[in-house]
């Protein structure tokens, strides 16, 4: 057994990503962030969709094409595979902790 919640660092000079779960249909991953940001000339397109669900903090999702999405703690949001989104801002005061569950092919 173990805690979303336990062991993160004290300095966290990027995002933290840790796999928690995967196979060839699914991957289950934390992700902390605090304070950390997608690259301002990039955008994420992903093969597989994704869904996110804020464990702890806040944060900002943007798109290209349309408003951007804030999330808290609780709020889940789901991204269909070759959705291009970023991450536009996380809480730069506390960590935010995401469960990402990666699933499916556009294939």
């Amino acid at each position: 057994m173990q805690n979303l919640l336990t062991n993160i660092p004290g300095e966290l000079p990027g995002e933290l990503f840790t796999t928690l779960l995967e196979n060839d249909q699914l991957k289950i991953e934390r992700i902390v962030s605090r304070g950390h940001h997608s690259p301002d000339n990039g955008w994420y397109d992903q093969d597989r969709h994704e869904w996110v669900l804020v464990i702890q903090g806040s944060a900002r999702i943007g798109y290209p094409d349309s408003e951007p999405v804030e999330l808290v703690t609780g709020q889940y949001l789901h991204i269909p595979a070759h959705r291009k989104h970023r991450v536009e801002w996380t809480s730069p005061t506390e960590n935010t902790i995401w469960l990402a569950i990666h699933y499916g092919t556009t294939t």
